[in-house]
């Protein structure tokens, strides 16, 4: 495990939901913005289905979780936020997917790709990694490697574009960690702006976040961090 120093001048962070990125990597976006990196934000699922409250309206949970977002992306200082609008539990690894992240990849030409971990599925004995968030992370690494790369690879979605280095999160074998000690504040507070996720009191939430990002730093010696798997690719 070592400290991951690098901050890029370009980063796409894309995630199934729309607290997805808060919650795996706020602190590292709030940290790289603060330091003058353009942030971009994509999700890809719509955030409908986010209750388990059957008489909930589906549409309107769906425009309360991408205003939630917003709010929550204006604490981390991203730059763009961009939803792709499939419905909850049906993001999918296929050619229109992966198209479209190519499509992004290729406009907003990052340094530093961030998405789910595809690999991790089960989390002990009491979590199942979401199926949106596994086709997700498959989806970006296709899309990332090769064909964003590769002129061939869907020839009307831009100019060819390598990134260096993708982090996963969520991911059981992580081996970088970001020092987010400075940004720990603005995601708790873009955690805390999706309402309609929370149950039970706000401090509790702050806790959990401070707690699980002092005990990720302290495998860097840091006060607080967030962890991922690095993939080196190109560069």
């Amino acid at each position: 495990m070592r400290l991951f120093t690098d901050v890029p001048t370009r980063v796409l962070a894309l995630y199934a939901h729309p607290d997805d990125a808060d919650i795996a990597c706020g602190g590292t976006l709030a940290t790289w913005a603060a330091r003058g990196a353009h942030v971009v934000l994509v999700t890809v699922c719509d955030g409908a289905k986010g209750t388990r409250d059957p008489q909930r309206d589906s549409r309107e949970l769906a425009e309360v979780r991408h205003h939630e977002l917003r709010v929550a992306a204006s604490q981390l200082g991203v730059a763009e936020v961009l939803s792709l609008g499939r419905a909850d539990g049906e993001a999918l690894n296929d050619d229109a997917l992966r198209r479209d992240i190519v499509a992004l990849v290729r406009r907003i030409r990052p340094d530093v790709v961030l998405g789910p971990d595809p690999t991790a599925t089960f989390f002990g004995s009491v979590y199942v990694n979401h199926r949106d968030h596994r086709e997700t992370g498959w989806a970006v690494l296709d899309a990332v490697a090769p064909a964003a790369a590769m002129p061939l690879y869907f020839p009307d979605a831009g100019e060819p574009h390598e990134v260096g280095t993708v982090l996963l999160s969520g991911t059981h074998e992580a081996d970088v960690v970001v020092n987010i000690v400075d940004a720990l504040d603005a995601k708790c507070k873009a955690v805390l702006a999706h309402t309609s996720q929370i149950s039970g009191d706000h401090l509790d939430v702050r806790d959990v976040v401070e707690d699980r990002a002092a005990e990720t730093g302290r495998l860097v010696s840091v006060a607080a961090g967030e962890a991922f798997r690095e993939l080196r690719l190109f560069g």
